[in-house]
């Protein structure tokens, strides 16, 4: 292929993955027909409004044959579903992306000299935040939390302190480390779950003011749920309505992939029987309805329609050693056929007869015939033996 052309294929595939809507021009039809032909799965926007997306499986049947086997339910099945937006009461802050604060470590041993020492920084803090001095209060409790990192109230404090800041994620991070000393921290669990809401994680705010209330009920905790329950409440009917959605969906796939397959067994099965059908057909058109000649007299005349050759061979071969065996009784038994053959002029008369039938067998042989003799002797005899002739 030409290089100039290739980047310009390269340009226009890389314009179709920035902008998937290009390929609902019309004159690009058949470029989606091959994608499709591949397998591949085109967003909603590579259709215009109105066009159906199904893609059609192969079968060696005809059209016609097919046709009933296309849901016209399947149009448009195969796009992603779209969720609508939920609609959510309540104010957001933005998350606050300062570094981590100084954490104290648990496993250090505590004196009681630093935890009177931590205990005092902690009223220097309260009286901070009653004088609205909140960044002044996040000092007293860092020298705090320093002083006895095995405090949960003092993580749980500064949470508290920077939920009043508008920082959440830095009370989440002080909320955790309070319910890792203590899993059952009210603080912790009410301090995480305010600040949650703050976020707009409303089910997991929920879910934290809850055990929060278990633990230590009080007038904030209720008031701060009675904001975030409604809004986890919504998101999570929202969230199960979506996922009966995508369930029946895949339901859907499942029973038409079932149906197509369904479909292919029974056009194949079809396809076979139709050949089986023609083959016996040409198999029946192909077979004399009886054989040259007729048979000799007394037996049926002529083969079943559609004998195979084989069986042919084998039926007449029967009929012919049954009557040979009756000639032979018949002969054996009549004392003037037995003088007869005791006659020079009638085995004279019998050779010539021989002769005749080697004859006529070559000549059949020359023809692709074969093993005719006996057939061809009885039916001399038969014309003899019939007649009442012995010569």
């Amino acid at each position: 292929m030409d290089g100039d052309k290739l980047d310009q294929l390269k340009q226009f595939i890389e314009q179709c993955k920035a902008d998937p809507s290009i390929l609902s021009n019309p004159t690009l039809s058949f470029f989606r027909d091959y994608l499709e032909s591949l397998g591949a799965d085109l967003p909603p926007s590579a259709y215009k409004s109105g066009d159906s997306k199904s893609k059609n499986y192969v079968v060696e049947e005809s059209d016609e044959e097919m046709a009933d086997l296309q849901d016209p339910q399947e149009e448009g099945d195969d796009s992603d579903i779209v969720e609508s937006d939920v609609e959510l009461e309540g104010d957001t802050v933005d998350p606050d992306n300062d570094p981590p604060q100084k954490m104290g470590d648990p496993t250090v041993e505590v004196s009681e000299e630093d935890r009177d020492a931590s205990q005092m920084a902690k009223g220097q803090a309260m009286e901070a935040i009653s004088e609205g001095k909140l960044e002044e209060a996040i000092g007293h409790l860092t020298e705090a939390i320093l002083l006895n990192p095995t405090s949960a109230i003092m993580y749980g404090t500064r949470a508290s302190v920077y939920i009043k800041m508008k920082k959440p994620n830095a009370a989440i991070r002080d909320a955790n480390a309070a319910l890792e000393i203590n899993p059952d921290s009210a603080k912790g669990y009410k301090s995480r779950g305010i600040a949650r809401a703050m976020l707009g994680q409303w089910e997991e705010a929920a879910k934290d003011l809850h055990l929060a209330s278990k633990l230590d009920y009080d007038e904030e905790i209720s008031a701060v749920l009675k904001k975030v329950e409604p809004n986890a409440h919504r998101i999570e009917e929202h969230r199960r309505k979506y996922e009966r959605l995508r369930k029946e969906k895949e339901d859907k796939k499942i029973e038409r992939e079932r149906q197509r397959r369904r479909a292919q067994a029974q056009a194949a099965y079809e396809k076979a029987k139709k050949q089986e059908q023609s083959s016996s057909s040409r198999t029946h058109e192909g077979m004399p309805e009886g054989f040259p000649g007729g048979m000799p007299e007394g037996f049926p005349g002529g083969m079943p329609e559609g004998f195979p050759g084989e069986c042919r061979e084998v039926f007449l071969g029967e009929c012919l050693a049954v009557f040979l065996g009756e000639c032979q009784e018949a002969f054996l038994g009549d004392p003037e056929l037995m003088a007869a053959f005791k006659d020079p002029e009638v085995m004279s008369a019998l050779q010539d007869e021989w002769d005749n039938i080697s004859l006529i067998c070559s000549q059949l042989e020359e023809l692709g015939m074969h093993g005719c003799e006996d057939l061809v002797c009885l039916s001399f005899w038969l014309q003899g033996y019939g007649s009442g002739s012995t010569s």
